[in-house]
């Protein structure tokens, strides 16, 4: 197994979200075809899982960020408040805490069905 040195300057910045997706194609690689150990992208989904010391505006201008870029869709997860708050790019935030309420995923991960229970039942695992 390889340990990737991850992190993301682009546009300015270093964004190192929680959980980044990258669709296959966009995954960065170095000349030996291996994946690269710094991705300088934005990825294609960005997941921000709330701590109880972080401030949400600065998790949220992060996510913003990436959504000025390739970034399609962003989630902050709030975990004290059973939240979750959606970000998809030149559109209204979303806002989910309905236990039963499907959590919107990017085209890329349509397959993907996941409520806002199944959510926090594995962050608590």
């Amino acid at each position: 197994m390889r340990t990737l040195r991850f992190f993301n300057p682009f546009g300015g910045r270093s964004i190192v979200p929680d959980v980044s997706v990258f669709t296959w194609q966009r995954i960065p690689r170095d000349e030996n075809g291996q994946v690269a150990n710094v991705f300088q992208a934005a990825p294609d989904w960005t997941i921000e899982i709330l701590s109880p010391d972080q401030r949400q505006t600065k998790v949220t201008k992060n996510i913003l960020h990436c959504l000025n870029y390739e970034t399609q869709m962003g989630w902050l997860i709030d975990p004290e408040e059973q939240t979750v708050f959606v970000y998809i790019r030149n559109q209204q935030p979303i806002m989910l805490d309905e236990p039963e309420a499907l959590l919107p995923v990017p085209d890329f991960a349509s397959e993907l069905r996941l409520t806002l229970e199944d959510l926090f039942r594995w962050l608590l695992e």
